[in-house]
């Protein structure tokens, strides 16, 4: 006769186990398919808002305007005190999202790092619009020594960003020089007023309220700090999407008191002949050679 071996203390194999756990992850990994939370999802959509192409606004008149969608760009410059490597070419103001909180979160982080990079491509991370501080003067010209903001929605239409900036401290900095950080933040506030400055210091108390033009060297001061917006070509940054270079605010004077290159900018506006380049596709005639004109005011490097 046959008897039982098998009681409550006889321990089995976990062959059940391991089918049921199988199952526990499909099923979760389906739910976050069907809901769009795998991280391949998630890296696709925040590439895809940031990478998207976007429109810059065209300026009629050769002015600047509140409420005109620019590229902030760095114009190519020859290295000066910088040693090592060194980036050249047109560099355009980015934002940066942190790669791990990107990976992380569905909407941007808060506060965003920032960074300048070789592309001349208006796309959703790199088109500012500019944005007045006081009332409602969309459309009108902006001037040299007025407050105004740069916002960007990062390919986004629900949430702008401002960029910002605010005194450094022990613990807040930017990462490589350890200047002044700059980054882009959700509230509006003094530290997102920005100002644009004439090129030569010495005319620009003579261009104070005069439009400023687009597509023209310029100097862009914060208005908190009195601190410039510069690129630092020889400073990288590992980022969400390669290596890119560090952007601050600090002023850098050479011998004769004027701004140094790496604190040049241009509001890049956008082509009139194509719907997808920018007026830096236009080649310049020889007499409008704007290294030319710096050369014969004494304040290239």
């Amino acid at each position: 006769m046959a008897q039982n071996l098998y009681g409550p203390r006889v321990r089995m194999g976990n062959w059940n186990e391991d089918v049921y756990l199988e199952e526990e992850r499909m099923k979760d990994f389906l739910e976050k398919r069907d809901k769009g939370k795998l991280l391949i999802q998630r890296n696709r959509r925040l590439k895809n808002n940031l990478l998207r192409p976007m429109q810059l606004s065209v300026s009629e008149d050769g002015f600047v305007h509140y409420g005109d969608q620019v590229m902030l760009v760095n114009p190519d410059h020859p290295p000066g005190e910088e040693a090592g490597v060194f980036l050249d070419g047109d560099m355009s103001l980015c934002m940066t999202p942190d790669e791990i909180n990107a990976q992380l979160h569905d909407e941007l982080e808060v506060p965003c790092g920032l960074s300048a990079v070789q592309t001349k491509v208006p796309i959703g991370r790199n088109t500012f619009t500019i944005l007045s501080t006081g009332n409602n003067t969309r459309g009108q010209v902006l001037r040299y020594g007025q407050d105004f903001c740069l916002g960007i929605v990062g390919g986004l239409e629900n949430k702008m960003l401002y960029l910002s900036s605010d005194h450094r401290t022990l613990l807040k900095s930017s990462k490589k020089s350890c200047l002044q950080e700059v980054t882009l933040i959700d509230e509006t506030s003094h530290l997102n007023c920005w100002q644009a400055a004439f090129l030569d210091p010495q005319l620009r108390l003579e261009y104070e309220g005069l439009p400023v033009r687009a597509n023209e060297k310029l100097i862009i001061y914060h208005r908190h700090t009195n601190r410039a917006l510069v690129v630092h070509r020889h400073l990288f940054l590992r980022t969400y999407f390669g290596k890119e270079v560090e952007v601050a605010a600090h002023t850098h004077l050479d011998s004769h008191r004027a701004e140094k290159p790496k604190n040049h900018w241009m509001l890049v506006t956008g082509n009139p002949r194509s719907n997808s380049s920018t007026m830096l596709d236009i080649p310049k005639p020889p007499a409008e050679d704007t290294r030319a004109v710096e050369q014969a005011m004494g304040i290239s490097m």
